[in-house]
């Protein structure tokens, strides 16, 4: 039997196979934790340590003592790997990538081409995948920025407005964060920076750009989660539609929220914006946590983000924020004075 080794795919023929063939990712498990492609399987060719030892080998002795090293610490695991290949394979077919396309790619593709599988590689390997998404968020599509204080209930209306057919983009549902400093209570925990970056483009690639996107004002981070620079020099650019909810609306919402979570987690969030907040503030609110006094603590917290967030306005174009004043939590109604708003920047 005569073993050859498939032509290597550039980053686009490579994602639009990726529709209907599984991805392998060869590399190590801590470099697939940090970022991969969404969906894709870790076969690893080499272990974290084993990974080290290969590269150690390798700067003191040069490739062909790396490659036997390889070998040796790889070579016994050869059936499982392959086992797992013949598990998820379609159709005799896999795709392949390592970090640049090169010898882990090339040996696992080999390792899976003894069982009849064809394996594709990845030109340029997981290195051009992450080039390829970063540079996509610098196309200008048409966003619409939603904005408001905190509690207006943001985050709802754009899922609300997905559901009528809107384009939109979840981003604190993509980073498993609220936003605040009380963003992580009752959530999973948040992906890496560069999967965050991952699943974005997958929604993003999927966007029509004769219709407008509608994603909500953030700020550059998501808790420890930051956007990618591209993608959010590509938000500042576009319009906001800004919600002013009534306080006292706005308040009831935060009480019933964040009221039934732990004391101790309240004040550990209060503890984490304290500086800004001030000691004063922050110490009060304390207080009123420990005491039960959820309103007054959320009315001190309120009106601090309150005055940050409009502070922050002020540095973004006059011409393109649009105001809407409401005094109703009803999402329905709200959704429809901002789709109205909308008609201002985007004629669709």
């Amino acid at each position: 039997m005569t073993f050859y080794l498939r032509q290597k795919l550039d980053i686009n023929q490579f994602l639009e196979m990726a529709y209907c063939i599984p991805v392998v990712d060869v590399r190590s498990p801590s470099e697939y934790i940090s970022g991969h492609i969404p969906g894709a399987y870790n076969i690893p060719l080499f272990d974290d340590d084993q990974r080290k030892t290969v590269g150690t080998k390798y700067k003191e002795y040069g490739r062909n003592e790396a490659i036997l090293e390889g070998l040796k610490l790889s070579g016994p695991s050869f059936h499982t790997k392959l086992k797992k290949a013949l598990e998820i394979s379609t159709a005799g077919r896999l795709l392949v990538h390592c970090w640049r396309g090169g010898m882990r790619s090339e040996v696992m593709a080999w390792l899976f081409s003894l069982a009849g599988i064809d394996a594709d590689i990845l030109e340029g390997g997981y290195k051009a995948y992450r080039q390829h998404i970063l540079s996509s968020f610098t196309a200008n599509k048409k966003m619409i920025i939603l904005g408001g204080l905190t509690g207006s209930g943001k985050t709802e209306i754009i899922r609300y407005l997905g559901d009528s057919g809107e384009q939109v983009i979840d981003l604190e549902g993509l980073a498993n964060h609220k936003g605040s400093a009380f963003g992580s209570l009752g959530q999973i925990p948040q992906p890496t920076t560069e999967y965050f970056a991952n699943l974005l483009y997958e929604q993003w690639k999927k966007i029509n750009s004769n219709k407008p996107l509608w994603v909500e004002d953030e700020s550059k981070n998501i808790g420890t989660v930051f956007m990618p620079d591209e993608f959010y020099f590509n938000m500042q650019k576009n319009p906001v539609i800004v919600l002013l909810l009534d306080f006292n609306i706005r308040l009831r919402r935060l009480i019933g929220e964040y009221a039934e979570y732990p004391a101790e987690d309240l004040i550990f969030s209060i503890k984490k914006i304290s500086r800004r907040l001030g000691g004063d503030n922050s110490m009060e609110a304390i207080d009123s946590i420990k005491k039960g006094d959820f309103a007054k603590a959320a009315e001190i917290i309120l009106r601090y983000y309150d005055k940050a967030y409009l502070y922050g306005l002020k540095k973004k174009p006059a011409d393109k924020i649009i105001y809407i004043e409401s005094d109703t939590d009803d999402i329905r109604i709200n959704s429809a004075k901002i789709l109205d708003a909308s008609k201002r920047f985007y004629d669709y």
